[in-house]
């Protein structure tokens, strides 16, 4: 049985990943360091199926302790990593630059260097669309410049995938960047606009909108994320770098009508100025993904947003 190791195997993306490939009889080791976020609880919550699976391991350890990851390597045959693992947040990535770079280069050279010493076949990373930054040229394409980075965490992000190419061009490793846009569902965390527009809505209190209420997000559910990462994971390609979105920019506005329509409230909306690191639209290129990955994605905003309300009523209020 193929052993994989995921990163922040417990946060959002990274449990809904372990979850799939549990369903494909891989054997999978997480790693997450269950740190203070957001409550480590909703972590826990989110692996609590998972843990009943006698294929799937838990190391609450962080991805800077390299003491701990090698030991992790050392008593195992990893074959291929998913690297999930991130301080996320572009907001909260400006009041401490230092941990941010901490975990999101440092951890990832970490991770690399261990993939060097094992001879890891696959090496996918999930990094993001901030790193197209201030880019105007619309839909993003992966050939586009990316020399603008506006937040701490999407120059981490850029700085990570430097560092994965630097490692394909000196080590050989299969390596594939996965940009992932505006990634929305189930377990998705606390502090995505989804999410909190959701929870203050049904709860009858004001929900506020930064900039205004045209500005667009490229949002994309996380089991179509799940499907490209483990296409990714199939393939040796090389050095890639691919966007993963559903390619279709939703205005704010849209947005907060569909959650109104599933919770059957009325939305209070205050208009509140332009926050740090926000860009006014994200949109993603992807015919690189369907083309090198078959990639596809299933599910639009509005039957999205009807999973999302329904997981919220059973498992979040």
């Amino acid at each position: 049985m193929e052993q994989i190791l995921v990163t922040g195997g417990a946060g959002f993306i990274g449990s809904h990943t372990c979850e799939a490939l549990l369903n494909k009889e891989f054997s999978v080791l997480c790693i997450d360091d269950f740190n203070s976020y957001y409550d480590p609880k909703i972590k826990e919550k989110n692996i609590e199926q998972a843990l009943k699976n006698h294929n799937f391991a838990l190391y609450k350890i962080g991805i800077t302790d390299k003491e701990a990851l090698t030991k992790v390597f050392q008593e195992n045959k990893i074959s291929k990593i998913i690297h999930l693992a991130a301080r996320a947040g572009v907001r909260a990535s400006f009041e401490d630059k230092e941990l941010y770079e901490l975990v999101n280069i440092e951890g990832t050279r970490n991770l690399l260097e261990l993939a060097k010493e094992f001879k890891i076949k696959n090496f996918v990373f999930g990094s993001s669309s901030s790193v197209y930054g201030t880019n105007t040229k619309i839909p993003f394409s992966e050939i586009d410049k990316t020399e603008n980075q506006i937040s701490p965490y999407a120059k981490t992000k850029k700085a990570a995938e430097l560092l994965c190419k630097e490692y394909h061009d000196n080590f050989n490793l299969d390596i594939t960047c996965l940009r992932f846009f505006t990634v929305y569902g189930p377990r998705g965390r606390p502090d995505m606009a989804i999410y909190k527009f959701t929870k203050l809505i049904n709860e009858g209190k004001e929900i506020e909108v930064y900039g205004n209420t045209k500005s667009k997000r490229d949002y994309t559910f996380v089991t179509d994320i799940v499907d490209g990462i483990l296409s990714a994971l199939k393939e040796n390609l090389g050095f890639e770098i691919i966007n993963l979105g559903d390619s279709n920019p939703i205005e704010i506005k849209y947005l907060i009508g569909l959650i109104e329509q599933e919770l059957n409230q009325k939305a209070k909306i205050k208009v509140i100025k332009e926050q740090r690191g926000d860009v006014d639209i994200t949109y993603a290129e992807i015919s690189k993904a369907k083309k090198l990955l078959g990639y596809e994605p299933k599910i639009k905003i509005e039957q999205g947003i009807k999973l999302f309300v329904k997981w919220f009523k059973k498992e979040a209020v």
